[in-house]
């Protein structure tokens, strides 16, 4: 065989060692000599495949693309007369990809802010090109869907597989897939609301909310909208209607600021929560009750937006593990009670239906092409409950 017919081989096994690295110390924390020594070569030599250490995350997740497209394509080629076959193939193969490659999941979410502008929206193309895909199969089973419902539904089915990027639990590999698929089964048979019902307005209160407050707001909106490194002190500051210096006066940096937020929407989170544990009959209504507390809070400010959001990375180094600790309490809260009302879950398949239920509510409120639907609560809603089998 000669050296060019194993290049590719020898590229694949690169990236992947990248992309284990990548997973483990963050891009930024990863060279290409720490690529290259894992790989027992030089940097010169790394430098043969990839022109930099870019150019690796973008093969590692251009790649993972291709991999749905042919799963796509293998499932939708299968049968000449349309039926739920081809779906069922669908949500098996990217199941499957999805456990097999979750490190791909996981970098896309995490780190994909560092391609290219390029890379960016070549990825973007094609994951829009893959959703109307599933869309137009969809709409070809369910006549009562039309296109913008049937995306919304395959935006969903594409959280589920993509919420194996948000945790490290895991179950036997086919056990794993056959779980992920069967929640997006749910999702896509989901009959959303026929008609729009607005969330009761959020009381604004009375009085001047402090200055602490209306910082925490500020940055809250502006991390949202432009990311954490596009906002500057001075911007907050300004949308707070102070000078940038005097942000210091309250919050010793952008990273303490991000904790605080962090923090905050945490904490109502873990009340309303306690609430509705001591206010519910049952474990569903209790569920029901997370579901609603988990929205609002989602849905009436970008605290918890942002808190889940890639720029968690930021925290300031001694308040990750605080901020890592109330999330896994409050994560499981919800699994301890789907065990108690679905026993054929063990705590593990629990934990990842849960972890599915929440990312979908958390990448829909932020995908552009469907959080500004008018109903979007109530679906959001209606979606986590089907993924958690409470219908």
């Amino acid at each position: 065989m000669s050296s060019t017919s194993r290049r590719p081989d020898r590229k694949s096994q690169l990236a992947g060692l990248a992309a284990e690295l990548f997973r483990a110390r963050g891009y930024h924390g990863v060279g290409i000599n720490d690529i290259a020594a894992a790989a027992g070569i030089t940097g010169p030599a790394l430098y043969r495949h990839f022109a930099d250490k870019q150019a690796i995350l973008a093969y590692v997740l251009l790649g993972g693309v291709q991999e749905m497209e042919d799963a796509t394509a293998a499932a939708l080629s299968s049968l000449r007369r349309p039926d739920g076959a081809q779906v069922e193939r669908l949500l098996r193969g990217i199941a499957e990809s999805s456990v097999e490659r979750r490190d791909v999941a996981a970098l896309w979410r995490w780190e994909g802010r560092h391609l290219s502008p390029e890379d960016q929206r070549e990825i973007a193309r094609r994951s829009t090109a893959l959703l109307s895909t599933w869309a137009k199969e969809l709409m070809n089973l369910r006549a009562d869907l039309g296109p913008a419902d049937a995306e919304l539904l395959c935006w969903a089915a594409m959280s589920v597989f993509g919420s194996v990027s948000v945790h490290r639990t895991s179950v036997a590999r086919k056990r794993f897939a056959e779980l992920l698929a069967e929640l997006a089964r749910r999702v896509l048979h989901v009959r959303l609301p026929s008609e729009v019902v607005e969330d009761e307005p959020v009381p604004v209160g009375v009085g001047v909310p402090s200055r602490r407050e209306q910082i925490l707001s500020a940055a809250a909106e502006l991390f949202h909208r432009k990311g954490f490194h596009a906002v500057s002190m001075e911007d907050i500051g300004a949308a707070a209607g102070i000078a940038g210096p005097s942000v210091y006066r309250h919050f010793s940096s952008k990273a303490a600021l991000l904790g605080a937020i962090a923090r905050r929407a945490g904490d109502r989170l873990l009340l309303d929560a306690e609430r509705v544990r001591l206010s519910s009959a049952d474990e569903t209504e209790a569920l029901r009750g997370l579901i609603d507390s988990y929205v609002r809070v989602l849905t009436g400010s970008a605290e918890l937006a942002v808190s889940f959001s890639a720029d968690a990375v930021n925290y300031a180094e001694d308040e990750g593990p605080e901020l890592l600790r109330i999330q896994r309490d409050y994560v499981a809260q919800w699994v301890s009670l789907l065990g108690a009302a679905q026993p054929a879950l063990n705590p593990r398949e629990a934990k990842i239906t849960v972890h599915a239920a929440l990312t979908i509510a958390n990448d829909l409120s932020r995908t552009r092409r469907v959080n500004s639907r008018p109903g979007l609560a109530a679906e959001l809603r209606v979606l986590m409950a089907a993924v958690l089998d409470l219908d």
